[in-house]
């Protein structure tokens, strides 16, 4: 089942940030694990965030973390922070 993958504007904001191959290193992710299984957990890229209604989801890419949600066939892109910066994200905008 293919998935529409739609970046919030702060996260279309902060992909326009990063440093063009960084940029293309995350929106290759994007393409490869969010696509089609946004929702197969691995020990390494995808973890199911547990306490958290929202954001559901976190793909690690790199030192760049994107958090997610899902709806449907949906996927909503939230954030794409550095991992230095992810905590503190989540504890201001985790629900």
């Amino acid at each position: 089942m293919k998935y529409e993958i739609v970046l919030a504007p702060e996260a279309l904001q902060d992909l326009k940030r990063l440093k063009a191959r960084v940029r293309a290193e995350v929106k290759d992710a994007l393409e490869r694990h969010l696509r089609y299984e946004p929702v197969k957990v691995s020990k390494r890229r995808i973890k199911r965030l547990r306490g958290l209604s929202h954001p559901q989801y976190r793909l690690m890419v790199g030192q760049i973390r994107v958090f997610y949600d899902i709806t449907g066939h949906v996927v909503e892109v939230l954030a794409i922070v550095p991992k230095s910066e992810a905590a503190s994200w989540l504890e201001e905008m985790g629900e």
